[in-house]
């Protein structure tokens, strides 16, 4: 039986080895294999959530070895290090505990067929200061870290009865994770109030973006670029557009200008690439952002049997310019490539990867949510904000856990979700 094995259980990953599952692996056609370094799934677009705390891997996450079980496909949990091409083997490095004793060894996995769905993460540019003094939020890990950090923040401040001492947050970085993590901020800094900290409030809290580019959100319609900062800048945000950052310290940064942002919290969410690994591999022809190269049936320049799909894959359309990092992309691909690898075994002519951009939308926490739907029937799109772009961004969710769950099973994760948040703390304590 020939193996399948996918690496990266991201937002494309888990919905191909789900696609992959049903379509070969229930069947007895294919070995599906999903190898990730997390034991927990949680949507990328979600992590600022995690890290303001309105929402929870518990609760929102998807447990990859839970999943396999219920789908048929196995897990395997682990960081790959190393691709061997000539013999179809991947290495996966020994896995240790917090305390550093081994729990697995080094283990070497072989493949008739292989997947890249690494993923990406924050492009610092090397600038100084920034790996050292600096929050991410590229991982369930990084957002978790910045969470503990962001409640020890608020008990501090809570503790000042003053009211003299504001937590400033500076995030470096204004496109949809820096925007979306400044408005949950200010959310969060109120329902601090009623968990046990009685003088924390949006009033004691300063969140700065500082943006590069001549405006916050560059990759999204300008209209909504101006709606988005015209509501941050009702909450409070200080929006610094233009604003080129030289160097991180402890307490906050500097710009090109010479100016110093004092903060508590720096968090840099400026700049995706995908991961540094892919080019010290050199086994890829890869881009200036660290994406393999593929062809448009997303099988890689140098080997027809190593596809890439999501934030990873360099896929350059017709006008020359790259498909986005987004989940939408990764969605996209994740259906091709099932497509794709499904067509191998039944010895058929492969299909050509052709992005659709559906819009773009912005989620603005309890406050508003702005965007733009592209229209199916024509090049226009249509600006949308309120209750109708909240609707829509969280029908980009829903579709997300029914293609991971089944509709039925994705409709009972739902309404679980839903009623969590009703009975449930609306703040993560811990």
């Amino acid at each position: 039986m020939k193996r399948i094995v996918i690496v990266g259980g991201g937002a494309g990953g888990l919905e191909l080895v789900t696609q992959l599952a049903k379509t070969l692996g229930k069947k007895q056609r294919a070995e599906i294999i999903l190898v990730d370094k997390s034991r927990t799934h949680v949507w990328k677009p979600l992590l600022h959530e995690v890290a303001a705390g309105v929402i929870d891997k518990y609760s929102d996450g998807v447990d990859y070895r839970m999943h396999a079980v219920k789908h048929g496909y196995q897990f395997e949990l682990g960081e790959m290090s190393s691709v061997d091409a000539e013999n179809q083997s991947i290495t996966l490095s020994a896995l240790h505990d917090d305390e550093g004793h081994q729990i697995l060894p080094q283990r070497q996995i072989k493949y008739d067929y292989l997947v890249m769905a690494l993923g990406s993460k924050s492009n610092d540019f090397g600038t100084p200061g920034v790996a050292r003094n600096c929050f991410f939020l590229d991982s369930l890990v990084q957002a978790e870290r910045f969470h503990k950090a962001l409640l020890n923040q608020l008990l501090k401040i809570n503790n000042d009865a003053t009211a003299a001492r504001i937590l400033h947050v500076a995030i470096v970085g204004g496109g949809a994770t820096g925007t979306e993590l400044a408005a949950q901020l200010y959310h969060v800094a109120n329902l601090a109030r009623a968990y046990g900290m009685p003088e924390m409030s949006s009033k004691r809290i300063k969140v700065s973006i500082i943006e590069a580019d001549n405006r916050i959100l560059p990759a999204l319609p300008e209209r909504i670029a101006n709606s988005a900062r015209k509501a941050l800048v009702k909450l409070g945000v200080d929006v610094l557009e233009n604003t080129r950052v030289a160097r991180a310290s402890e307490t906050g940064f500097e710009t090109a200008d010479g100016e110093k942002i004092d903060a508590d919290l720096l968090v840099w969410s400026a700049g995706v690439k995908a991961p540094d690994f892919l080019t010290e591999l050199d086994l890829f022809e890869t881009n200036r952002a660290n994406q393999i190269l593929v062809k448009p049936t997303l099988q890689s320049t140098r080997f027809d049997n190593i596809f890439a799909i999501g934030d990873c894959c360099g896929f350059k359309q017709s006008d020359d310019s790259w498909v986005p990092p987004r989940a939408q992309s990764a969605h996209q691909m994740a259906t091709t490539a099932g497509k794709n690898l499904v067509n191998l075994f039944k010895n058929i002519a492969l299909e050509s990867f052709k992005y659709r951009d559906y819009g773009s939308l912005v989620h603005l926490s309890r406050y508003t949510t702005v965007g733009s739907l592209m229209g199916t029937l024509s090049n226009n799109s249509m600006f949308i904000e309120g209750r109708l772009a909240k609707l829509v961004y969280l029908s980009l969710y829903n579709m997300h856990q029914f293609a991971i769950h089944g509709y039925l099973r994705g409709v009972v994760v739902l309404l679980s979700r839903k009623l969590g948040n009703i009975v449930g703390m609306r703040l993560k304590l811990h």
